[in-house]
């Protein structure tokens, strides 16, 4: 079964991680892995439940609670949303080989699409 335009998973970008990281945790029970400077895995109590990332802004991009779509392909899905009346937020950017861009729908929601590392 293909991920390929599925919800695949969520992030939380935020310039306050901690306090963040606190109310999630103490809401939901969600757990962080702080093993990657600058991002935080979230492991949710949820069995089979989509998993996530904290991602601490620096205050260099908008806070945003978003979900994810996997894509084939990142810049000619950001090519196809604005055709389709989206707009590009953040333009592909790439960490860890994924390559990950920021979209608004036509009625201004964001949400993000990446690209896995090819492998």
């Amino acid at each position: 079964m293909s991920a390929v335009n599925g919800i695949a998973w969520f992030q939380i970008g935020t310039d306050q991680p901690e306090e963040a990281e606190q109310f999630y945790g103490g809401l939901f029970g969600w757990t962080f892995d702080r093993a990657v400077p600058g991002y935080r895995i979230i492991t949710t109590p949820a069995d089979g439940g989509i998993q996530g990332g904290l991602a601490d802004t620096g205050g260099q991009g908008p806070n945003h609670a978003v979900f994810s779509v996997q894509v084939a392909d990142t810049d000619a899905t950001c090519r196809a949303a604005e055709a389709a009346g989206g707009k590009v937020l953040v333009r592909r950017t790439s960490a860890a080989g994924i390559e990950i861009a920021h979209l608004l729908d036509p009625a201004g929601n964001q949400f993000q699409v990446f690209q896995p590392p090819a492998g």
